[in-house]
């Protein structure tokens, strides 16, 4: 037996595992959806003490919590599912100021990495928030109707901007059935109306280069064109003939293709760089929430991952972006406020893949199928501001109780 399992290790490599026999703790948790994403929702005030403000222990906890950093990327000992869709953490607090009813921020936690990016927000866990919010107590009840819509202010903490969420009301409990189809999400729900207001992202202006399209240079690709935009979320934009797609791709040409993978993070991290968001392209390694990288294209007929049809007039614009490394199996909430944003503003390589011209809402084709946003965006003075981006998502409480950690893992 022991000769067995010595041998065992030998060959790994890996060595016996780290004993513990600290007992587990238990922490009050809920496992949501929201949008296409979904994640373990907390109250900061149910975790630990030294967990509830930033830092080494609270980013140690969160990993564990969902099976993180993970040599075998499968998140098999946590509650992640090891994709960027579902490698995430939402830690909500009622909110500090009156104007507001809720603090919302949003951890995405590295898969086989060991890190918590706190860079940005998740736009479609964001439709959960006004749900989560309700019933746990957060929201003020005479703020509440029993029947209707309740609107719910949340502050998003990582990028200081206001987010509001229609969430529906049925016998004063949170609807969370319905008829709202979402592509990506394989059952209808509740619809949840999300308005994301002047969502420029406070890292700089809306155009960090202050340029609608810029020349971009990748070594060992070549020099792009860019769109690179802080709206939502900060978001690199090329043409996808430019790097040698079409715009129809789904999952598994990209993600199947360590070349084209590497060749999207290259793109990604030199384009942070243009942005001002690093100051080495190295430094993206350690940012993988941002910014995204996205390809986009003309309307053209594909069959989206789960066989439905999509004609080319059924949408204004083809996209396809990356998140955490790998292509997105429908599309970031953030990265369709950025979508939309920049289909609005003409000339960046968005609007012309479009068609160019004036809108104030785009539908735009992803792998899953299609989503429309709507985007409100002005110009002032020679700079280009955005009012607000809405959206439909729905969300729904997949399991709630506690989640459990090894009491010395934080």
């Amino acid at each position: 037996m022991y000769e067995a399992t010595s041998s065992i290790y030998s060959k790994s490599q890996r060595g016996p595992p780290k004993v513990s026999k600290t007992p587990q703790i238990k922490i009050p948790a809920t496992y949501m959806r929201g949008g296409t994403s979904k994640g373990v929702f907390f109250k900061i005030d149910d975790l630990p003490e030294r967990c509830q403000q930033p830092g080494e222990a609270r980013d140690k906890l969160l990993m564990r919590v969902i099976g993180s950093p993970d040599p075998y990327e499968k998140q098999i000992d946590g509650m992640g599912g090891a994709t960027s869709s579902t490698s995430k953490t939402v830690l909500l607090a009622k909110s500090q100021s009156d104007d507001h009813d809720v603090d919302y921020l949003f951890g995405q936690v590295g898969i086989d990495k060991a890190f918590v990016d706190w860079s940005g927000n998740c736009g479609n866990l964001s439709a959960a928030v006004g749900p989560f919010a309700i019933s746990n107590g957060l929201v003020d009840k005479s703020r509440i109707p029993d029947n209707g819509i309740a609107t719910v202010r949340i502050w998003q903490a990582n990028i200081s901007k206001t987010i509001v969420a229609k969430v529906p009301m049925t016998n004063g409990e949170v609807q969370e059935t319905g008829d709202f189809e979402l592509d990506g999400v394989t059952f209808p729900a509740a619809e949840v109306a999300v308005e994301f207001m002047d969502p420029a992202d406070g890292e700089g202006a809306m155009f960090p280069t202050g340029n609608v399209v810029d020349e971009l240079e990748v070594p060992g690709v070549g020099t792009l064109k860019a769109t690179m935009i802080n709206a939502g979320i900060p978001t690199i934009f090329v043409n996808a003939e430019d790097v040698g797609y079409e715009g129809s791709e789904l999952q598994p040409a990209i993600n199947g293709d360590p070349e084209a993978l590497a060749k999207f993070e290259t793109i990604r991290a030199h384009g942070a760089v243009k942005m001002g968001l690093i100051k080495t392209p190295e430094e993206a390694a350690n940012r993988g929430h941002t910014p995204k990288v996205a390809f986009v294209a003309a309307p053209k007929d594909y069959v989206s991952s789960s066989g439905k049809d999509i004609k080319a007039s059924d949408v204004d614009v083809l996209v396809r972006a990356l998140s955490m490394g790998k292509l997105h199996h429908a599309m970031m909430g953030t990265a369709a406020v950025a979508i939309a944003t920049a289909a609005a503003l003409p000339g960046t390589l968005v609007n012309l893949a479009a068609g160019g011209g004036d809108r104030t809402s785009v539908t735009f084709g992803h792998p899953s199928g299609t989503l429309q946003v709507g985007a409100e965006a002005t110009e002032v003075n020679g700079q280009w501001t955005a009012k607000k981006a809405v959206m439909s998502r729905s969300a729904r409480v997949l399991m709630e109780g506690w989640v459990r950690v090894p009491g010395d893992s934080f």
